[in-house]
């Protein structure tokens, strides 16, 4: 793992997971929620969005953690991506670990309550037409999660 992607719906707990990664591997944590939200929570225009990540998938190695929903571009970090991982965990669990971090946008409820039925079958499609040759790991709850974890710390650990 040298570039991974983390995916999910909010509150699956992509950031913690990336932190978590990040400390196991050494990899660097780019949170795409800092750059692509701009003032007011307005969303980045398409079109630069696409450039952004373009010069964000230049690096070598990186955790890209977000799932932007209507508003991302996947494709540009998927096709540079050599792991995605994808968190498809319970609604009720996302909706109550977003209750808890602060107040939300009512497009982010909708698009937290269609996930499984508008954004993760686009998902599935966008990782088997842009990503074919990247390992992907789907995670649907947390003992699959804590599964992953241990197995890429013993990976860690034969690496080093």
């Amino acid at each position: 793992m040298k570039r991974a992607v983390i995916l999910g719906r909010g509150g699956s707990g992509k950031s913690t997971l990336a932190a978590k990664l990040s400390e196991i591997t050494g990899l660097p944590v780019i949170e795409l929620d800092r750059i692509f939200w701009q003032a007011g929570l307005r969303a980045m225009p398409p079109a630069e969005w696409v450039k952004t990540q373009r010069r964000l998938v230049e690096q070598e190695s990186w955790i890209m953690d977000g799932d932007l929903g209507q508003y991302d571009a996947v494709e540009v970090r998927l096709e540079a991506a050599d792991t995605i991982i994808l968190l498809d965990f319970a609604l009720v669990r996302c909706a109550w670990r977003a209750l808890r971090r602060g107040r939300e946008r009512i497009d982010f409820w909708q698009w937290l309550v269609a996930y499984r039925k508008q954004s993760l079958p686009v998902l599935m499609q966008a990782i088997s037409k842009f990503a074919s040759d990247a390992e992907l790991h789907l995670i649907r709850n947390p003992t699959e999660l804590r599964l992953f974890i241990m197995g890429v710390e013993r990976n860690s650990t034969k690496q080093n």
